[in-house]
Order: C-alpha cells, then sequence, then structure tokens
C-alpha cells in the first residue's frame, strides 16, 4: 500500500513538473486545493493507464522496440499520456495535452522526473 502511495505521489510530481514546463499540457480549474485533487486524480488515472495499456502496448509493439533499440518508447509513453488526457476529458477533469509533440516531451520529462522522485522517496525496500 505505502508503494503505491509513493508512486501516486511521484506520478502527480511528474505530471505536475510537465504541466509547468509544458504551455500546451494544461490543468485547469479553480483554487489550489482543487488543482491538486484534480492532480492526484489524473496522477492515478496515469498510473492505472501504465499498469494495464503500457504492457499490452509494449507486447504488440515489441518488434518496433527491438526495431529501433527502445527508442518506441518515446511513442509508446506519448501514447499512454495522450490516453490520460482523453480519459480525463471522459471523466470531466481538466487535464488536457495538446498535440502528439508535446505528449512525446511530456513523456519524457515525466518519466526523467518520476525516476528522480522514486529514487529520493522512500520504497517499502
Amino acid at each position: 500500500m505505502k508503494n503505491f502511495v509513493v508512486k501516486t505521489i511521484a506520478n502527480a510530481g511528474a505530471l505536475a513538473v510537465a504541466i509547468w514546463l509544458l504551455d500546451d499540457i494544461t490543468l485547469s480549474g479553480g483554487s489550489t486545493g482543487r488543482k491538486v485533487l484534480t492532480l492526484i486524480l489524473v496522477a492515478l488515472l496515469f498510473g492505472l493507464v501504465n499498469f494495464v495499456v503500457k504492457p499490452i502496448v509494449k507486447v504488440l509493439t515489441l518488434p518496433l522496440f527491438i526495431l529501433t533499440l527502445g527508442l518506441i518508447t518515446l511513442v509508446v509513453n506519448a501514447l499512454m499520456l495522450m490516453l490520460t488526457s482523453w480519459l480525463a476529458g471522459q471523466f470531466n477533469l481538466s487535464f488536457h495535452v495538446d498535440g502528439f509533440w508535446t505528449a512525446v516531451l511530456g513523456g519524457l520529462i515525466i518519466s526523467i522526473v518520476s525516476w528522480a522522485l522514486n529514487v529520493v522517496l522512500p520504497d517499502e525496500d
């Protein structure tokens, strides 16, 4: 359970950094508390997408992973971020990613920041 909370906080932090750095990734809303709640819900949604959909996409695109020496990971991460944006819209969460190349750059930022936060934040191990 503790590991789940740590990963959700890391995802929320990584998403917040991407929102802060990129103008085309937006989180709108009223008060700061509402934005934080929306960010946590989007982080949960992003974690769910990465847990359920990403492994299936990785298996289906395995030849491309081999052919591109793993660079297709950037595209897969961008697609997962765009799927999260679409799902957030379906749940009336005010999170939006505008465009594929913004999603590629946002996915890269989220991967780096999430990795760094997972190194710093405590884990069950």
